[in-house]
């Protein structure tokens, strides 16, 4: 199975929602489980600039505000469709979604 992990950071606020939209469209399968998932909280950090309509902030000025780094894996053919679904339910007007190939732990 050709796999992939997808990472995308989310305020705390908004976890749930991307989790539950992640695992909708089919994330998070490994074996006989759904929906999973791993996170682990951070913080990010951004300054909006000229011409952003930033759902947290202010433009011109440093932000900080407290994130989930949320994991899953899904398989490649997924991951575009995925992505798109992350994109429609996060409140962030440029969302990171990190992909990175996974060998298959089967193979291994």
């Amino acid at each position: 199975m050709d796999l992939v992990k997808l990472v995308v950071f989310v305020p705390e606020a908004d976890s749930e929602r991307v989790r539950k939209a992640l695992g909708d469209a089919g994330a998070g399968y490994i074996g006989r489980y759904s929906f999973c998932s791993w996170s682990v909280s951070g913080t990010g950090r951004f300054r909006p600039e000229e011409g952003a309509v930033p759902h947290i902030g202010t433009v011109g000025q440093l932000e900080t505000v407290a994130e989930e780094r949320i994991e899953v894996t899904c398989r490649r053919e997924l991951a575009r469709e995925i992505a798109q679904v992350v994109r429609s339910v996060h409140p962030y007007e440029e969302v990171v979604i990190d992909a990175y190939p996974m060998l298959d732990p089967y193979d291994l």
